[in-house]
C-alpha cells in the first residue's frame, strides 16, 4: 500500500534527508587514500547524532553500522572495516538518518584520488541516469516509466543494470511501497500520485548486470568483479512534479564542484 504524505510530513522528511546530505558533504573531503571506511563510519554516526537524528541504518534489519560502504566491485550493503582506501578506488556511501519519526536515505559514489577514465565515465552516466529517472517521476506516470528510462539510458551506453536491488518508497519506515526498479516497461506498475515520496537509486555496473553476495550476508558484488556505481535521491511528488528532498550540494561545495544539475528539481537554495 502506498502511503502518501501531507505537505507538513514532506517538510519533516526534507529535514531528515538534508541531515543525510550534510553528512555526505562532511565526509566528502575526508575520502582520501589511507582512510578506512570504519573511520568514516564513526564520523558519520557522531555527525548524525549531533544534528538531533538517529542513524537510519544502524540496527536496521540487524545491519551493524551507520553507513553502507561499498568500494569498487561492491554494489551495495558493504560493511565498514579497517582496510584503507587506495588511490584509484571508488566508494559508494549510502547513508540514512531518522528524525521526527521520518527517514532520509541517499547515496553518492566517490572517487578516491584519480580514477580510471572508464570508471569516471561509469560514475557520470550512473549519476545522470538518476536524473533521467527523476524526470519520469511525475503525475500520471507509473513505476515502469522510471525504470525504463534508467535502463535505456545506461544499457544504451553498454552498462549492466542490477535487477535484484531496487529503490523504494520511504517515510516512517525505511522501505515502503512502491518498489522502484531501475529497469522496466513503460506504462507498467503503480501510478504516481501527489504526496508520494520515493528513493530512486540506480545501481549500475561497468560489466555484467549479474551480482553475488559475500558470506557476511550483506555485501553485494558484481559477478565479474568489475566496478559498480550507486547514486540515490529522496524525491517527493508535489503538484504533479518531482522535488528533491535530498541534495548533493554539500558534497559539491566541499569538493569545489560547480553544477546546476539539481536546480530544476529544488524548491529552494539550501544554505
Amino acid at each position: 500500500m502506498i502511503i502518501t504524505k501531507s505537505r507538513e510530513e514532506i517538510e519533516l522528511m526534507r529535514e531528515s534527508a538534508l541531515i543525510v546530505s550534510k553528512t555526505l558533504g562532511m565526509l566528502a573531503p575526508k575520502i582520501q587514500p589511507g582512510v578506512t571506511t570504519l573511520e568514516l563510519d564513526a564520523l558519520a554516526e557522531e555527525f548524525i547524532r549531533d544534528h538531533g537524528a538517529e542513524p537510519g541504518f544502524l540496527g536496521l534489519y540487524d545491519f551493524p553500522n551507520t553507513l553502507c560502504m561499498s568500494p569498487n566491485a561492491q554494489v551495495v550493503h558493504g560493511i565498514p572495516n579497517k582496510t584503507p582506501l587506495k588511490e584509484g578506488d571508488i566508494i559508494s556511501i549510502d547513508c540514512g538518518a531518522k528524525k521526527n519519526g521520518y527517514y532520509g536515505d541517499h547515496a553518492y559514489t566517490f572517487g578516491v584520488g584519480e580514477i580510471a577514465p572508464e570508471v569516471k565515465e561509469l560514475l557520470e552516466v550512473t549519476k545522470q541516469s538518476l536524473y533521467v529517472g527523476i524526470d519520469e517521476f511525475k503525475a500520471g506516470n507509473r513505476v515502469g516509466d522510471v525504470g525504463y528510462a534508467i535502463q535505456k539510458y545506461t544499457e544504451d551506453r553498454g552498462y549492466g543494470v542490477v535487477r535484484e536491488l531496487v529503490g523504494h518508497g520511504i517515510g516512517k519506515t525505511m522501505h515502503e511501497d512502491p518498489e522502484m526498479p531501475n529497469y522496466g516497461r513503460r506504462g507498467r506498475g503503480k501510478k504516481f500520485v501527489d504526496g508520494m515520496v520515493v528513493a530512486i537509486e540506480p545501481m549500475i555496473n561497468l560489466g555484467t548486470k549479474r551480482i553475488k553476495q559475500l558470506p557476511d550476508g550483506w555485501t553485494i558484488l558484481t559477478a565479474d568483479n568489475k566496478p559498480s556505481a550507486h547514486f540515490e535521491h529522496d524525491v517527493a511528488l508535489i503538484d504533479g512534479k518531482p522535488e528533491l528532498l535530498s541534495t548533493f550540494k554539500y558534497i559539491y561545495d566541499a569538493l569545489g564542484i560547480k553544477t546546476k544539475e539539481e536546480d530544476q528539481y529544488r524548491a529552494k537554495v539550501y544554505d
